[in-house]
């Protein structure tokens, strides 16, 4: 008879990063955004959260989406992967996008899902025990909830979620871990004893707007994001003033948490963006805050119907 031994490492836990840029990275949280455009969009994300703070959060990802057309009815299509190391876990997703979608004039309505993967691991060997801090001499017992040797795991994950876009505004809604996944943790893959490291489902609230200024170079693009698990939630607020379609400057703010001053600039087919987060809460103590860069590159299609000319694919590097 075989036993195994199952032991919960962590309860409940909210794993998506909290970007700042999250107006310029939408199909981060919601993939009903893939193939908004008719370009092909690539999008990178990096986040240091918390600087000199040991063992803060670092998140890197990228997105590519276009559109297609498929049996007279729109979609689109995209990829998305997710590099994360948070305390002693290291984090990768990889998730494939789908969206329909339905016109009405200018406007239009997406509803997209994702289905991929999540990995990862636990890096048990660097765990401090109590024997590492203390006399050695002393009686103690170890947390047999903390594996001390490093420990991984794999399970099937989604999200899901809809979106309205029209020329001057934008809104949306996505649920993210929507199987609430429970990742199996093992040393090996014979290993009998297994952690369990449960995810929580997401839920995502998204608006925003482009509001030319008449007379004038000058366009601002108020944003807003409301997230909970059910357990706890946050809100964000942010207003960037674009000049000439060129410059971005712009503030935002993160309920109980930070403040942020974003730049940017707008290249011809390329935005690059950058975000400083300054903490409002006692973590300000530990550390002077938080680093944030984006770059977008679009790849423009021709889905004209009439074309004289061939369209060749377009080739990723």
């Amino acid at each position: 008879m075989t036993i195994g031994v199952v032991v919960t490492l962590s309860a409940m836990a909210q794993v998506d990063a909290a970007m700042s840029h999250f107006w310029v990275g939408k199909g981060y949280y919601n993939p009903a955004v893939a193939g908004e455009d008719n370009v092909i969009h690539l999008n990178l994300g990096s986040r240091m959260q918390w600087v000199d703070f040991k063992h803060a959060p670092m998140t890197f990802f990228i997105t590519a989406d276009m559109p297609y057309k498929l049996l007279g009815q729109r979609f689109g299509a995209g990829v998305k992967a997710e590099f994360e190391r948070i305390g002693l876990y290291t984090n990768t997703r990889i998730g494939a996008q789908i969206a329909w979608k339905k016109r009405f004039g200018r406007k239009t309505l997406s509803v997209g899902i994702q289905p991929g993967v999540f990995s990862q691991t636990f890096r048990g060997h660097e765990v401090i025990t109590v024997e590492d801090t203390e006399d050695p001499d002393k009686p103690h017992e170890e947390d047999k909830a903390i594996p001390l040797q490093d420990v991984s795991g794999t399970a099937f994950d989604a999200n899901v979620g809809i979106y309205f876009s029209a020329p001057h505004y934008w809104a949306g809604f996505s649920i993210t871990h929507v199987t609430a996944p429970s990742i199996e943790l093992k040393v090996s893959r014979d290993a009998l004893e297994i952690y369990e490291f449960n995810v929580s489902r997401s839920y995502y609230l998204m608006g925003g707007g482009n509001i030319p200024i008449n007379n004038s170079l000058f366009e601002i693009q108020p944003s807003a994001m409301f997230a909970t698990d059910t357990k706890a939630w946050t809100a964000q607020v942010s207003t960037v003033v674009r000049y000439n379609r060129m410059l971005n400057i712009g503030a935002g703010y993160r309920y109980n948490d930070a403040v942020t001053a974003f730049l940017g600039v707008n290249l011809k087919d390329a935005y690059i963006g950058y975000a400083y987060d300054y903490p409002i809460s006692a973590i300000s103590k530990a550390t002077m805050g938080s680093h944030e860069v984006f770059v977008t590159y679009n790849v423009k299609l021709d889905n004209r119907e009439k074309n004289k000319n061939k369209q060749k694919c377009v080739r990723i590097m």
